[in-house]
């Protein structure tokens, strides 16, 4: 088996809809070892983070792991979350306002 660390998904918030972050790769595993959440803007947003099994077609409240939660003008959140994902597995994100908030997902894929 073969580790790969690396960044797994970078995305600025385009809507303010859910929007796919990371998917698993076929035939690989994934730790999501950290989350930064960037405000660019001077005035407070919020997001929300999910994680959706491969089993799942649409994505549901129960699958979320933050819920609206504040990010401070221009600042960053690091959430250290130790994600452990099968194959197919996603993580989706969701900011207050378009082009808000950057996301963006560390870990490693194991193949």
């Amino acid at each position: 088996m073969t580790n790969a660390y690396k960044v797994l998904g970078r995305k600025q918030a385009a809507a303010t809809t859910e929007e796919t972050l990371y998917t698993v790769p076929a035939a690989t595993e994934a730790i999501v070892s950290t989350i930064t959440v960037a405000n660019l803007t001077a005035a407070d947003k919020t997001f929300r983070l999910a994680v959706k099994p491969s089993s799942t077609s649409a994505l549901a409240l129960e699958h979320h792991i933050a819920y609206d939660i504040t990010v401070g003008a221009s600042d960053t959140t690091a959430l250290t979350l130790g994600l452990a994902l099968a194959a197919g597995n996603s993580i989706s994100v969701y900011a207050s306002a378009a082009t808000s908030i950057v996301f963006t997902a560390f870990g490693s894929e194991i193949s």
